[in-house]
């Protein structure tokens, strides 16, 4: 039977460490790495109730894209989110196991998923940090083209693709067709999109002032949620698990969701 390390191994052969950004955590962040896994549950994130249902069904494993820990841990109590999640995953023999940012960058990854979802052709990297053992480029970024739109018809069909309860855009008016892709906080990236001339970018986690430099500079911008423009890679952590260990019952979390509320 196939262990928490060897499915660790397996992952990060499919997704290497090297793809990650230097800040980032990445791997094996709680658990034995010699237990036997016979069940893994896949989520976005590590949240408690994604525990609680790794819990509930048995699972050894939660394989999810955000880890728990970013920064050093001082200590492992009840009295903070990181320690009870922490505690909870010990105290019932569960490992976590995540791929962050070098998910984020890595072929077939968040944003390659990202733009097949929004039905992107012609898709590069933008700026490639890098190529991998096949030769494939990797980054942050990826761009492509769509038939032209109106950026409010097109919104739509990000909200209506992405499953977004509700997003919000800045028109710099210019219709839609090259269209840079950044799941979850990409907003700093707005000068790459600007270099490989864009007219429009979809990511999230926007702030104020950059709806307002975006438009300024030309760029169509479109905040369709961290959790909506991510949790598409769900398929992919899933697809690699089961290619590597076919005996080996994997599960997506029915319990997670953006816990974001619109009026």
């Amino acid at each position: 039977m196939q262990t928490v390390g060897e499915i660790r191994n397996a992952l990060l052969k499919a997704v290497p460490a090297e793809m990650k950004y230097d800040w980032d955590n990445v791997g094996l962040l709680c658990g034995r790495a010699d237990r036997p896994v016979r069940r893994a549950l896949v989520a976005l994130d590590p949240t408690p109730d994604v525990l609680e249902e790794a819990k509930a069904c048995g699972a050894e494993l939660v394989v999810t894209h955000h880890p728990l820990i970013f920064e050093p841990v001082k200590n492992v109590t009840d009295e903070s989110y990181t320690g009870r999640c922490l505690l909870f995953l010990i105290e019932n023999g569960i490992a976590a196991v995540n791929l962050h940012t070098n998910l984020d960058c890595a072929p077939g990854g968040v944003n390659e998923l990202l733009a097949q979802t929004l039905g992107l052709e012609s898709v590069e990297v933008l700026e490639p940090r890098g190529t991998d053992e096949r030769g494939r480029a990797w980054g942050l970024l990826r761009a492509g083209f769509t038939p032209f739109a109106a950026l409010p018809d097109f919104a739509a069909q990000v909200k209506q693709k992405l499953g977004c309860p509700g997003l919000r855009f800045a028109d710099a008016h210019r219709p839609v067709r090259h269209v840079a892709v950044g799941g979850g906080s990409c907003g700093s990236e707005l000068d790459a999109v600007v270099r490989a001339g864009c007219d429009t970018f979809v990511t999230a986690d926007l702030k104020y002032h950059q709806f307002e430099e975006a438009a300024y500079r030309g760029v169509n911008l479109i905040d369709a949620g961290h959790f909506e423009t991510e949790n598409p890679v769900c398929a992919r952590l899933e697809q690699i698990l089961r290619a590597a260990f076919p005996d080996l019952e994997v599960l997506r979390a029915k319990n997670h969701k953006d816990e974001t509320q619109f009026l």
